[in-house]
């Protein structure tokens, strides 16, 4: 595969995930770690349907433990923090700062050995947290306490995605394959806490249902896949900076879909966040 086909690959991963915010709100009032067992259950067997076809069990068996057990935490930790935003704060407003994660993912790098934060990473930081602040507020309708944890969660859920993105570069390249072991792993464990902590509320109807579905094939599915795929052997420059793309695309999804009300407040800070991102990659791959 071609550096530059691979890169396109890669960029499929940023139209899937623009749909996470649309299809989470879909399968409400599902629990969080329900739906993580639901989706994950689904995009594991689509790696294992992979794995079949390519024959390669047996690299699966070659892996570190501790690779599974740091994708399965990174998988988990993100999908269950974001999905319990989405439950308790506007979707909007959540899904915008959740996606501070891939401006976390720009400074946090600059803090490993070998790499540099420069003043770009500084000013793209501050650019991206005035977003989440503008978000905060209220986009125009006040700030609702209410929706404080929600709000909390998303910055949760942002800070684990980035710091599992930047420190699985210290662990050396595994097979994409290994991504339908961390799947499965991670629908296992939402399972068995689901079991213990929540009350089964299954997906609702066929909008639910549709939206569980999607959400497995889709954005907690085939997006980690060929995301791999893109960053092992594309232009993993250009996909972080077209992973900015992410949160201005879910917020026109959500506003198109009615569920977000339009408003100059909320694609101010949209563009905050994603303007502070280029910024912050731009000094990144700067000399």
């Amino acid at each position: 595969m071609t550096r530059q086909r691979a890169t396109t690959v890669g960029f499929i991963a940023v139209l899937l995930w623009s749909l996470l915010a649309l299809f989470t709100v879909g399968t409400a009032p599902t629990p969080p770690l329900l739906l993580n067992a639901i989706c994950f259950t689904i995009g594991g067997a689509i790696g294992l349907i992979w794995t079949a076809k390519t024959g390669q069990f047996s690299i699966l068996r070659q892996v570190p433990l501790h690779v599974y057990v740091f994708g399965t935490v990174g998988l988990f930790g993100y999908h269950a923090l974001y999905f319990s935003a989405l439950r308790l704060a506007p979707a909007a407003e959540a899904g915008l700062i959740a996606y501070l994660w891939p401006l976390l993912i720009v400074v946090f790098s600059g803090l490993l050995p070998g790499e540099t934060l420069r003043k770009g990473h500084i000013v793209g930081a501050l650019c991206g947290f005035a977003g989440a602040a503008l978000i905060i507020t209220g986009s125009g309708t006040g700030f609702n306490i209410a929706s404080l944890p929600g709000y909390m969660l998303a910055l949760a859920c942002a800070v684990t995605w980035a710091g599992y993105s930047v420190l699985s570069r210290r662990l050396g390249d595994a097979p994409t394959e290994t991504v339908a072991v961390f799947c499965l792993t991670t629908a296992l464990l939402s399972a068995g806490l689901h079991i213990v902590i929540e009350d089964t509320v299954w997906p609702q109807g066929t909008i639910g249902w549709a939206s569980a579905i999607g959400l497995g094939l889709g954005p907690v599915g085939l997006a980690f896949y060929v995301w791999d795929i893109g960053v092992k052997r594309g232009d993993i420059q250009l996909l972080g900076t077209a992973s900015y793309a992410a949160p201005l695309l879910s917020t026109l999804i959500l506003v198109l879909a009615g569920i977000a009300a339009p408003s100059w407040s909320l694609l101010f800070a949209a563009l905050l966040v994603t303007g502070g991102a280029v910024i912050a990659t731009r000094a990144s791959v700067s000399k």
